[in-house]
């Protein structure tokens, strides 16, 4: 067990002190105990180290907004460990932290495997709306919708014990860290990067996987050179628990034989040899009669890179300000519904609105959100006003700072207005933060 300065994180070790260390990542809302019967096995061969997300498990709640914020306290475990090379196992979140890993820090990395994870996660209005369920009711609404996501209907019903675990393991969650995650989850996407993962890779998914499924999982084997793809059936997203005796033995095969050799400082290089066709491996469970067959490898769809020259163009920023504020489906109606007489308009209102005045560091967006809904009441503006109380939300006010706005400017802007103004801000915030049945 560790003791956990801001920068790091909440870690164990097990196993033999002088094994190859591999690093087991966890999901949004788990504990390192999702890894719990993994640990017997895998112990004869690694020293295991395991690592709780911050606010998780008891750890100290110092949110990470980023995965690369996460990537860079694990790293900051391991210097002050002096652990400088290991295999990395993740899954969802703890995917994307090795995704990460292979990216930035590919030195570091001798083998990868990617569990229940995604080049990009669904859609950032997804994370950003639970980041607000969240800030409006707790995370009980979460806690007792997590089983459906995490299990299939069958193991819930068979193992009413773990359904349980893994409700009480959200509801002790801290919800700060938790929106935080969910704002990291938000905002990656390396589906344009995958190319670049230059370790052997296992990617490993349940074949009943709703939130990160084979569709998923195919992507990532397709873009990344040296991968192979691994589906389990009878799982859903929470596979190592699910299904353990099968994840546990295809990690065990493949950091088994897919270890590669270190940095070689004489050379400059790294030693890799030739790979063979992609093999794909099954999982040692016996299928179901419907269980869906291994998926086959699509081919991967990469978007070129712009390469920006001078001054970046306030539009890329603008842009991408906009939808992390507004949401994706929002600026997507906005930007089809432009035309040649109001395409201008948009290209303005992202550049200057959104590229050079909410881009500037002088307020944070909490700040920002409250002097927009202030002004837009002062102006009657209702309808912008509506989907800038979404913003608000999603920028962190919670419905009763957002009522305090209003009060606020009821007196300095009118009664009549900030009457109107509660009328809309009263539906869009019902609206936001009812959690869905």
């Amino acid at each position: 067990m560790s003791e956990t300065p801001p920068n790091t994180l909440q870690y164990r070790f097990d196993g033999p002190e002088d094994a190859p260390v591999l690093i087991l990542g966890p999901s949004l809302g788990t504990t390192w105990h999702m890894w719990d019967r993994q640990m017997p096995e895998l112990t004869k061969q690694w020293r295991v180290f395991r690592f709780d997300l911050p606010g998780h498990g008891g750890a100290p709640a110092y949110p990470a907004g980023s995965v690369s914020e996460l990537v860079n306290r694990l790293l900051a475990t391991f210097d002050k460990l002096g652990v400088h090379r290991f295999g990395y196992a993740g899954c969802a979140l703890g995917g994307a932290v090795g995704i990460e890993l292979a990216l930035r820090h590919p030195e570091r990395l001798a083998s990868l495997a990617l569990i229940a994870a995604s080049p990009r996660f669904g859609s950032a209005d997804e994370f950003r709306q639970r980041g607000v369920i969240v800030r409006s009711n707790g995370l009980d609404p979460i806690a007792r919708s997590s089983p459906d996501r995490w299990f299939t209907g069958g193991f819930a019903a068979a193992q009413p014990a773990i359904t349980e675990w893994a409700v009480q393991m959200v509801r002790t969650t801290d919800p700060g860290c938790y929106i935080a995650s969910c704002e990291a989850l938000a905002a990656f996407d390396v589906r344009g990067e995958l190319g670049r993962v230059g370790v052997p890779t296992l990617v490993l998914v349940g074949s009943d996987d709703q939130v990160t499924g084979p569709a998923e999982a195919r992507t990532l084997v397709a873009g990344i050179p040296d991968a192979r793809l691994a589906v389990v059936p009878g799982a859903s997203h929470l596979v190592p628990v699910e299904q353990p005796a099968a994840v546990t033995d295809l990690l065990i095969r493949h950091f088994s034989t897919a270890w590669q050799p270190a940095f070689d400082s004489t050379t400059g290089q790294i030693a890799i040899p030739a790979g063979p066709v992609k093999p794909v491996l099954t999982a040692p469970a016996q299928p179901a009669p419907s269980a869906a067959p291994i998926a086959e490898i699509a081919p991967a769809v990469v978007p070129p890179q712009a390469v920006a020259a001078g001054r970046p163009d306030p539009y890329d920023a603008g842009i991408k300000v906009r939808r992390e504020v507004l949401g994706d489906a929002h600026v997507d109606r906005a930007l089809a519904q432009a035309d040649e007489f109001s395409g201008d308009f948009q290209e303005f209102i992202t550049r200057y609105a959104w590229g050079e005045i909410w881009d500037r560091p002088g307020l944070d967006r909490r700040s920002r959100s409250c002097v927009t809904l202030t002004a837009l009441v002062a102006g009657g503006h209702l309808d912008e006003l509506a989907f800038h109380t979404r913003a608000a939300l999603r920028n962190g006010l919670t419905p009763v700072e957002i009522k305090e706005v209003l009060l606020q400017a009821a007196v300095y802007c009118g009664v009549p207005a900030a009457n109107s103004a509660f009328k809309v801000a009263q539906q869009v915030i019902r609206e936001e933060t009812t959690p869905e049945e």
